[in-house]
C-alpha cells in the first residue's frame, strides 16, 4: 500500500523525469515543497506557468520571452560575425567571458549519425540562409567532441558549396576534448575565444 497520497505520488513521478534525479531524491524534494512554509509552491507553480511564454528566437534561435531574444535585439553587436554553438546555455557560458560581441546561431544538436540525428535535424539549413546576409566570420564554437567535428566539417561543407565568401573559425586550445562549453570557467572560454583558428578563409 503507498504511503503516500495520489498528488504527491505524482509530483514525486514528475520530479523523477528531471536529469539525475532518482526516486529518493524526486521524494526528498516533493517532500520539502509540501513542507515548505514560505510560498515556495506557488512560486514554483508562477515560474512553471511563466516559462510557458518561452520560445525560440525566430532569428538565432536562442531562448526568449520576446519578438526576439536579447542578443538580437541588442543593436551594439557585430551583424558581422556569428557564433555557431550547440545549445542555448553555450552562449550564457560564451557571454560570461566578455570577450565575444557578436551575434549567435543556436543549432539545437550536433550531427550524430550514430544516435539517428542528421544535419536536417538542427538548425543547420537556418544557418546557411542567414550566411546569405553580409556575414564574414562563423566562429564554430562546439563542444571538441566527434559529433562537434563532424557537425563543424558539416557547416564548412554547407558554407563551400554556397560559395560564401565567409571565414570561418575555431576556438582554440584550452578547452579539453570531450569537454563542454557549459561547464568551462571564463579565463578558459575567454582564451579559447580570442585565440580562435581559422579553418577556412574568404575565398
Amino acid at each position: 500500500m503507498d504511503p503516500y497520497p495520489k498528488p504527491l505520488r505524482t509530483l514525486i513521478k514528475e520530479l523523477r523525469r528531471l536529469p539525475g534525479i532518482g526516486e529518493k531524491s524526486a521524494t526528498r524534494l516533493a517532500l520539502y515543497i509540501l513542507a515548505d512554509k514560505r510560498g515556495l509552491k506557488d512560486g514554483l507553480i508562477s515560474a512553471l506557468e511563466d516559462v510557458r511564454k518561452v520560445s525560440l528566437c525566430p532569428q538565432c534561435f536562442n531562448l526568449t520571452d520576446q519578438a526576439t531574444c536579447a542578443i538580437c535585439a541588442d543593436t551594439g553587436r557585430d551583424d558581422a560575425t556569428i557564433c555557431v554553438v550547440e545549445e542555448p546555455s553555450d552562449i550564457l557560458a560564451l557571454e560570461s567571458a566578455h570577450e565575444y560581441k557578436g551575434r549567435y546561431h543556436v543549432l539545437h544538436g550536433l550531427v550524430s549519425p550514430i544516435n539517428g540525428i542528421g544535419p536536417d535535424d538542427i538548425k543547420l539549413k537556418e544557418l546557411v540562409e542567414r550566411l546569405q546576409a553580409p556575414i564574414k566570420e562563423v566562429l564554430i564554437a562546439l563542444s571538441p567532441s566527434v559529433e562537434g567535428d563532424v557537425t563543424a566539417q558539416y557547416i564548412s561543407k554547407l558554407v563551400c558549396e554556397a560559395g560564401l565568401n565567409v571565414s570561418l573559425s575555431r576556438l582554440a586550445s584550452g578547452i579539453p576534448m570531450g569537454g563542454e562549453i557549459k561547464y568551462m570557467d571564463q579565463v578558459t572560454i575567454a582564451s579559447a575565444i580570442r585565440y580562435r583558428r581559422t579553418i577556412r578563409e574568404n575565398v
